[in-house]
């Protein structure tokens, strides 16, 4: 015979109301600074700048979560075209962009003419400057970028800002990839290796300075720098404004004494216009609030002056979080 124990009709009623009272508090609005939100920052290959610079930016802004309940995250990607076309999935919240890439998303034009205008596209500030630094295998004898006719050079992976600035350059020189005997498309962090293993003759990678990625492969196996000058540079330079000449120092890196003259871009932040506005304001508040720490999280941006962080490279206008944050600082 089975004893069923029943729980008397008071103690039920207590059990009910304090079952009640548990489920009441779990559906009330929980705080604003208890909500965990998440910011997703887009960067490039985990070698270069972009990884770094993103990196440092997510530790200042998980430094304070506590108080504001933001958690940001950095993504190694294959840069910035890739960076923007995810930005514009709504995929990831900021990106790490070259600002020659961000002005054609912005304008659809460039490696953005079939896709058409990204209007949406937002500044929010500008980092290092980005010489374009084509490297040479020692052997090689590399003496200028005519020498690589003909030679195995790496172009940059697809939807990266090196390879959509290395096409520019190519037609600008009225040449396409057949101008090399191999054209491959090697990530930033395989292009080293690739040419002190033989692999490659050469490459060309848009990157702060000083780089891991470059003193790797002039460390390993003496490789050289090159200088890009000459016609093609000229005209770019003058063309477009988001261009301007720069020259690597002398003895930056082992075995290149020399100074190395090329031209590049800047390096930059953009995000949505779908991104809330309080996300932004307080990563751009995390970066400026902290803004030595930030400088001595890697050599590149040692440098930094914010003034000109808020309007140099800019391609699309300033996202109105960012905007707010440099109002109130008197930086605009």
């Amino acid at each position: 015979m089975r004893t069923f124990f029943r729980t008397p009709f008071s103690k039920r009623v207590a059990l009910t109301a304090s079952a009640a009272a548990m489920f009441a508090a779990l559906a009330a609005p929980i705080p604003a600074a208890a909500q965990q939100k998440f910011v997703s920052i887009g960067t490039g290959g985990v070698t270069g700048v972009y990884y770094a610079a993103g990196g440092a930016i997510c530790r200042l802004v998980n430094k304070d979560r506590a108080q504001h309940g933001v958690r940001c995250s950095v993504e190694s990607t294959g840069g910035s075209v890739f960076n923007i076309n995810t930005i514009k999935a709504g995929e990831l919240d900021l990106g790490v962009v070259q600002s020659d890439v961000g002005y054609n998303a912005y304008n659809g034009a460039g490696q953005f003419k079939d896709t058409g205008e990204y209007k949406k596209l937002r500044s929010v500030f500008s980092i290092h400057p980005e010489p374009f630094t084509v490297v040479a295998r020692k052997e090689s004898n590399i003496k200028s970028f005519d020498d690589f006719k003909g030679k195995r050079f790496n172009v940059g992976n697809p939807g990266s800002g090196t390879r959509a600035s290395m096409e520019q350059f190519l037609k600008t020189k009225g040449v396409d990839l057949s101008y090399f005997s191999l054209a491959s498309e090697l990530r930033p962090d395989e292009h080293g290796p690739a040419l002190c293993d033989g692999k490659i003759d050469g490459f060309l990678y848009g990157v702060g300075h000083p780089s891991a990625n470059i003193q790797d492969p002039t460390t390993t196996c003496g490789a050289k720098l090159v200088s890009l000058t000459g016609p093609v540079v000229d005209k770019l330079v003058s063309e477009f404004p988001y261009y301007a000449k720069v020259a690597i120092p002398a003895g930056l890196y082992p075995n290149n004494a020399q100074e190395t003259n090329t031209y590049g871009v800047l390096a930059t932040f953009v995000t949505s216009a779908d991104v809330p506005e309080q996300t932004v304001y307080l990563v751009v508040k995390a970066v400026f609030e902290n803004f030595e720490d930030f400088k001595k999280l890697h050599p590149a941006l040692g440098h930094l002056d914010a003034k000109d962080m808020v309007k140099n490279g800019l391609s699309a206008p300033l996202h109105p979080g960012a905007e707010k944050y440099y109002k109130e600082k008197g930086l605009l």
